[in-house]
C-alpha cells in the first residue's frame, strides 16, 4: 500500500518532527526496552477495528520514524497501547521509563477513549431519521473532536502519536479491504487531514486524504484514478525532470533559484474541481511546480524566463504579488504547457513570502483549504483558534529551545482557556478553563441549568463548585421543578465561571421579579374591576383600550406605579343611574324654534334635548334618545354601552330622535373626543394642535399621559358633523411618531 502513496512534496519538513521528539528524554535502548515491555501486554489484543495491537503500535512505529520522529517518540506509540492493560499505569510506566513518558502515554490514551466514544455517539446520531439534523450534529460532533484534539496537545506529542494511529488505521482498512466504520473516515478527512496540513506534515496529510476519500467516495475515486493517464511513478519522473531543468536553465541564466516539484494526488484533484466547478481536463495543476528566489525583481525575471520557455495558458496568471491576497499570501500564478502539450502550473515567490505563506499567522491553510468562501479567490479570516494553531506550527521548530525540564511546557498553556468534557451519551461539552457542573449544565440546556442540585464526575458525586477536567464525563442530577441559587451569582463560591450560564441564571431572576410585579399590578387592576362592577371585561380588550399590546403590558407598568388606576376609571365610566344636570352638555348654541337646529324628538317637538357626555354624539352619528327624570331626553349615539345598560332596565324609557338641519354658518358645533397615542417626543402636543387649528377646529380639552416612552392623549375638539373628522384624524395619523388616531 505504501508504494501507492510513495509521492510526497519537496518541500515536506521531517526535521520539524524530530526537534519535537526531543521534548522525550533518549534513553539508551528505549525503543527496543519499550516494545519488550509492551509485548506480553499487546500481541494477543486486538483493538476495535480489527487490527492486532501490537503490529498496530509497530506500524505507528515505523510512521513517527518516516517522518523524522526519534526512538524515544517511536518507544512512546508502545507505551500508550500498555496502558490498557495495566492496573496502575501511570505508576508502571513512570518507575520503567520515567514521569514524562508517563504523562504522555495516559494523556494519550484519554484522548483516543474520548475520540471513540465520541464516533459513537455521532453514529448513534445518525440513526435519528431527520437528514438535516443529523448532518449538523455530525459537523459539531467532528469540530468538537477536532478542537478536543488540540486541547489535550500540551507539547505536541499527542497530536504526532495521534496522526501516525490514524493513518495506520486507514492503512489497516485499505489493505483488509474490512468496510470502513462509519465516522472514523469522514474525522480523519475532516480533523486530521487538516491538522497534519497546518503543522506541515505533508506526507502524513495527504496519504490520509486520499485514503479518506477513497473510502468515503470509492466510485469517484475510481474514476479519477483513471482519468490519470500516467502511472503515479511516471508522473512523479515527469516532474523531476522538469525540476532539474528548471533549476539548472534559471541557474544558467543568473537567476538563484530552489525549485520544488508538487504532484498533485486524487483528493486534491477532486477538490480542485469540485471548488471551482471544472471538468477535469480544465485542473491545469495536476503537475504543478514553486520556483523560490531570493527578492522580487528575481520573481519576474524567473517569471519572464519561464514564458519565454513555455507556451503560457490565456488568462491564467495571477499576480498575488502587486496584488496580495485579503491574508496577505504573496506568490506569482502561471500556467504554461510543455512541449507535449501537458499543462504545468508554476509558482514564483521569494524566501520570504514563502515562510509567510509556510507558517505565518497569514495561515497557508486558508490558502490551500477552501474556507466559508471556497476557491473564489477570497480567503475566509482565521480565527482566534487557527491563531493558535499558527503558532504552535512554529513552536515545532522551536521545541528544542522550549522544552527544558518538561516537556512542553511553554505549549501547554496554548489550550488552557478551554476544557472538553462528556455527557453520559458521548456528546462533547466545550467549556471555559475552570467551569463547574452548573456550567456544564446550562450547556447542555438551559432548563437543565435551572434545575441542577447535584453532580457526579466520572461516577462520583461532587460538589457543584468542583472545577471539571478535560475528558471527564459528567452527569447532572435535576428535580423537576425549580430555580437557580442566588449562590451562583457569587464569584466568591465559585459556582459559575460561564459569562453565558451567568447571563441566564441573572435573566431567571429578573423575571422572577418581574413575574412579582406583574402579579402586583394584576392584582391592582382585579380589585379596581370589582369595585367598578366590571369583572366581566376581558383584561386583553381592557389593555387594548388603555393603548397596550396586552394585559401583561399593562400589568406591568401598574405594578411599578408607572400607569395610574385612575386611567382606568376614567374609562370605565360607570352607566349614569339618575340623570343629573352635569350628565348632560348643553348644546353650545341654543336650537332655533321649529327644530331647525340641534336634536328633534321624533313626534314631540317641545321636549328638551341634553348630549350625553358618555360618547359625545355628533351629525350625522346615528342616535337615540332616553327619557330622563326631569332633565328631558338624553341623547346618545345609538352604540353607547351606557345606553345599552339604561335601555336594559328600562326599555320603555328609549325614545327616537334625530339631528335637526343646521342653519347657515350659526349651525351648532358638536364636542368629540379624539384619542391619540404615538411616542412620545418634545413638539408633539404643539403639533397635533396646529393640525386641529387649520382645520379650524377649536380645542376645548387635553388630557395626556406618557409612559416608557408612549404618550397617550385625549383631545376634545368641536366640530360640527362628525364626517369631516376622518379626514382630520387622517392627516393626524401621518405626523412623525403618531402611530393612531380615532375617535372614541
Amino acid at each position: 500500500m505504501k508504494s501507492l502513496y510513495a509521492e510526497h512534496s519537496a518541500s515536506a519538513t521531517p526535521q520539524v518532527i524530530a526537534a519535537t521528539a526531543d521534548s522525550l528524554p533518549e534513553q539508551a535502548g528505549a525503543l527496543a526496552r519499550a516494545r519488550a515491555f509492551a509485548e506480553p501486554l499487546l500481541a494477543t489484543q486486538t483493538l476495535d477495528t480489527g487490527e492486532n495491537v501490537l503490529l498496530h503500535a509497530d506500524a505507528v512505529a515505523a510512521i513517527l520514524r518516516t517522518i523524522g520522529g526519534s526512538e524515544a517518540m517511536q518507544a512512546a506509540s508502545y507505551l500508550v497501547y500498555a496502558c490498557d492493560h495495566l492496573n496502575k499505569p501511570h505508576e508502571v510506566i513512570a518507575k520503567a521509563f520515567g514521569d514524562n513518558f508517563a504523562d504522555l502515554a495516559l494523556e494519550t490514551t484519554k484522548l483516543v477513549r474520548l475520540q471513540r466514544m465520541a464516533r459513537v455517539a455521532q453514529n448513534s446520531a445518525s440513526h435519528s431519521g431527520n437528514a438535516a439534523p443529523m448532518a449538523q450534529t455530525a459537523a459539531a460532533q467532528t469540530e468538537s473532536v477536532r478542537k478536543m484534539l488540540l486541547a489535550f496537545s500540551k507539547d505536541l506529542r499527542v497530536v504526532m502519536l495521534r496522526l501516525a494511529s490514524r493513518l495506520q488505521t486507514l492503512r489497516h482498512f485499505a489493505a483488509t479491504k474490512l468496510p470502513v466504520p462509519p465516522g472514523l473516515a469522514s474525522e480523519a478527512l475532516q480533523v486530521f487531514a487538516p491538522l497534519a496540513n497546518r503543522l506541515g506534515i505533508w506526507e502524513v496529510k495527504w496519504e490520509i486524504e486520499d485514503l479518506s476519500f477513497r473510502f468515503l467516495e470509492p466510485e469517484t475515486y475510481k474514476q479519477v484514478a483513471k482519468l490519470l493517464d500516467e502511472k503515479r511513478a511516471e508522473r512523479e519522473a515527469s516532474i523531476e525532470k522538469l525540476r532539474q531543468q528548471l533549476a539548472d536553465e534559471l541557474a544558467a541564466q543568473g537567476i538563484q533559484a530552489t525549485v520544488q516539484g508538487r504532484p498533485k494526488h486524487i483528493y486534491s484533484i477532486v477538490k480542485k474541481m469540485r471548488g471551482k466547478s471544472l471538468g477535469f481536463d480544465q485542473v491545469y495543476d495536476i503537475r504543478a511546480l514553486r520556483i523560490v528566489v531570493p527578492a522580487v525583481p528575481d520573481c519576474y525575471a524567473a517569471l519572464s524566463w519561464v514564458h519565454s520557455q513555455f507556451a503560457p495558458v490565456t488568462d491564467e496568471f495571477d499576480d498575488y504579488i502587486a496584488r496580495p491576497k485579503p491574508n496577505g499570501y504573496q506568490s506569482l500564478h502561471t500556467v504554461v504547457r510543455d512541449a507535449g502539450a501537458q499543462p504545468i502550473e508554476v509558482q514564483i515567490r521569494t524566501q520570504a513570502m514563502h515562510d509567510h505563506a509556510e507558517h505565518g499567522v497569514a495561515a497557508h491553510w486558508a490558502y490551500k483549504e477552501a474556507g466559508a468562501k471556497g476557491y473564489g479567490g477570497s480567503v475566509t479570516a482565521a480565527g482566534e483558534y487557527d491563531a493558535k494553531i499558527a503558532v504552535l506550527r512554529q513552536l515545532l521548530a522551536w521545541e528544542r529551545d522550549l522544552s527544558g525540564a518538561h516537556a512542553g511546557g511553554d505549549g501547554a498553556g496554548m489550550f488552557e482557556d478551554r476544557i472538553y468534557v462528556l455527557t453520559p451519551d458521548a456528546a462533547i461539552v466545550e467549556l471555559p478553563q475552570g467551569a463547574t457542573a452548573v456550567d456544564f449544565a446550562y450547556s447542555v440546556h438551559t432548563n437543565l441549568g435551572h434545575r441542577c442540585r447535584g453532580a457526579k464526575v466520572d461516577g462520583a458525586m461532587v460538589p457543584l463548585n468542583t472545577p471539571l477536567k478535560n475528558g471527564q464525563t459528567v452527569e447532572v442530577t435535576a428535580v423537576k421543578e425549580g430555580g437557580p441559587s442566588r449562590d451562583w451569582l457569587n464569584p466568591e463560591l465559585g459556582y459559575l465561571v460561564s459569562h453565558r450560564a451567568r447571563a441566564k441564571v441573572r435573566a431567571w431572576f429578573n423575571a422572577l421579579a418581574m413575574g412579582e410585579t406583574m402579579a402586583k399590578g394584576r392584582e391592582a387592576v382585579e380589585k379596581l374591576l370589582q369595585r367598578e362592577g366590571k369583572t366581566a371585561i376581558k383584561l386583553d380588550d381592557l389593555a387594548s383600550q388603555l393603548g397596550f399590546n396586552n394585559a401583561d403590558a399593562l400589568f406591568e407598568v401598574v405594578g411599578k406605579d408607572e400607569f395610574s388606576l385612575r386611567n382606568i376609571e376614567m374609562l370605565l365610566r360607570p352607566p349614569e343611574p339618575a340623570a343629573t344636570q352635569d350628565d348632560y352638555m348643553p348644546l353650545k348654541k341654543p336650537r332655533a324654534a321649529g327644530g331647525k337646529g340641534g336634536v328633534l324628538v321624533v313626534g314631540i317637538d317641545s321636549l328638551m334635548t341634553q348630549l350625553a357626555r358618555c360618547c359625545k354624539p355628533a351629525p350625522p352619528d346615528l342616535i337615540s334618545g332616553f327619557v330622563t327624570r326631569g332633565k328631558g331626553v338624553s341623547v346618545h349615539r345609538s352604540d353607547c354601552s351606557n345606553l345599552r345598560n339604561m335601555v336594559n332596565r328600562s326599555g320603555d324609557r328609549l325614545i327616537e330622535v334625530e339631528w335637526g338641519t343646521p342653519q347657515g354658518k350659526d349651525g351648532n358645533v358638536y364636542p368629540v373626543d379624539v384619542a391619540v397615542e404615538a411616542h412620545d417626543r418634545q413638539g408633539l402636543l404643539r403639533d397635533i394642535s396646529e393640525v386641529f387649528a387649520k382645520e379650524k377646529m377649536n380645542v376645548i380639552g387635553v388630557q395626556t399621559q406618557s409612559v416608557k416612552g408612549t404618550a397617550w392623549m385625549t383631545f376634545t375638539v368641536e366640530v360640527a358633523e362628525s364626517g369631516k373628522l376622518a379626514r382630520v384624524l387622517k392627516i393626524v395619523g401621518e405626523l412623525s411618531g403618531v402611530r393612531s388616531a380615532r375617535r372614541r
